[in-house]
């Protein structure tokens, strides 16, 4: 399980300055110009994973061990492999592009005294937000519902989120699995879902299993704050593998499982999480393996360490499958 502390102090020795909210959020390596998209970039606008005339585009996240978003870094730095076999990285960019994220509600019972501060948490996320980005609300208990379909003014989504009053079961899974339909529509090539949930899973139709391969296959990454109570405060079975489930599906796509025990702790990681989604580095490599067969091919990035830096790690989707014939 990840580390988690969200206090978003700047490491000594790389800023020594007093730093704004927003700003202790990242971490530059050195100052440096901002360079144009690489070519071939210029067009397709930093998708997760994307395969465009055998080129395969690939976003990276890079914190340090207090989940500091670093930027600057350049593409000497980065080393990929498919299947265990290295790849040349033949376009790098760091750019801010236009996002289509959709927000997966939890209304179920076990909500109620947590809504408030979940409001505060995605009225601080679309605070992070780029004029052309679009966005989607899913609520869901004991059954989802879209309640508001694509739009990109977001006063729209919290004004309908004000109204919202918990009650019912949880159908998380079948929450996501009308998200990642509709994220079949979206307008932007980079795309997200935030999942803003207190607990496990005890009223979908669709499996674990069946929302696995359903993300496996989607180029959406998946962001969750996961309200989990603590264990003295006895959680059923389904609460108790919530934040596994969350983790699991988060990280296969690059994104990122934040779980909370404060509530009040809500607003500032959303802020966090509108921040690392416009900080990310794309990578773009032809594959060496030529055949266009189908099957799942896995990704690895590994990075080369910077001097004067703490143990840095790398987020990125896990793998993508292959085009067919």
């Amino acid at each position: 399980m990840l580390r988690r502390t969200f206090t978003f102090t700047a490491i000594p020795g790389l800023l020594g300055t007093a730093l704004s909210a927003e700003d202790k959020a990242q971490v530059a390596i050195e100052p440096r110009r901002t360079k144009p998209p690489a070519e071939g970039l210029k067009e397709a606008r930093t998708p997760n994973i994307r395969i465009d005339t055998q080129l395969v585009q690939i976003n990276v996240t890079v914190t340090t061990p207090l989940n500091q978003v670093v930027t600057g870094m350049e593409k000497e730095q980065f080393r990929l492999f498919e299947d265990k076999l290295e790849q040349k990285i033949v376009s790098f960019a760091q750019e801010e592009a236009p996002l289509s994220i959709g927000l997966v509600f939890d209304i179920s019972g076990s909500m109620g005294s947590k809504l408030s501060k979940s409001r505060q948490a995605a009225a601080q996320f679309f605070k992070t937000a780029n004029p052309k980005d679009e966005f989607f609300l899913v609520q869901f208990n004991e059954a989802p519902e879209l309640m508001v379909p694509w739009t990109t003014n977001t006063e729209e989504i919290q004004n309908r989120m004000a109204f919202t009053q918990a009650k019912g079961r949880t159908a998380l899974l079948d929450g996501l699995y009308l998200a990642m339909n509709q994220m079949k529509k979206a307008s932007n090539p980079r795309k997200a879902v935030l999942i803003l949930s207190d607990g496990g899973d005890n009223s979908s139709r669709y499996t674990e299993a069946e929302i696995k391969n359903q993300v496996r296959e989607a180029d959406v990454q998946i962001y969750a704050m996961g309200i989990f109570e603590s264990m003295r405060s006895g959680r059923s079975a389904e609460e108790a593998l919530g934040p596994g489930l969350l983790s699991e599906l988060a990280e296969q796509t690059g994104g990122r499982h934040f779980p909370v025990d404060n509530v009040n702790e809500l607003p500032d990681i959303a802020a966090k999480i509108g921040i690392e989604l416009r900080s990310q580095y794309i990578l773009g490599y032809s594959p060496t393996n030529p055949q266009k067969d189908g099957k799942y091919r896995r990704v690895e990035v590994k990075l080369v360490q910077p001097r004067g830096l703490p143990p840095l790690r790398a987020y990125y989707r896990t793998g993508y499958y292959a085009p067919s014939q």
